[in-house]
């Protein structure tokens, strides 16, 4: 009975740290990327616009949606390495 609560913390554990990984990231794209860093951006041009521009308009959507994915795969692993899987 011990051991099951000591691997369920442990794997909670694990899985809250992926989650404020994945936010860390997101948030550093998302407000870090397209607002703080925006001016110190401007000047490299992406697709006819400026790097800033980008990541506030496409670059954190994008990262959004690979964080995603990211996440179901690191998931899947954490889940097989605590005998959790499907």
């Amino acid at each position: 009975m011990a051991d099951d609560k000591t691997n369920a913390a442990a794997y909670w554990a694990a899985n809250v740290r992926l989650i404020a990984g994945c936010l860390i990231v997101w948030a550093l794209v998302s407000y870090g990327f397209a607002i703080l860093l925006r001016p110190l951006l401007s000047g490299i041009p992406v697709g006819g616009t400026d790097l800033g521009f980008w990541f506030a308009q496409q670059g954190s959507i994008l990262t959004f949606i690979g964080i995603i994915f990211f996440y179901a795969w690191k998931m899947n692993r954490l889940d097989r390495k605590f005998g959790l899987e499907e």
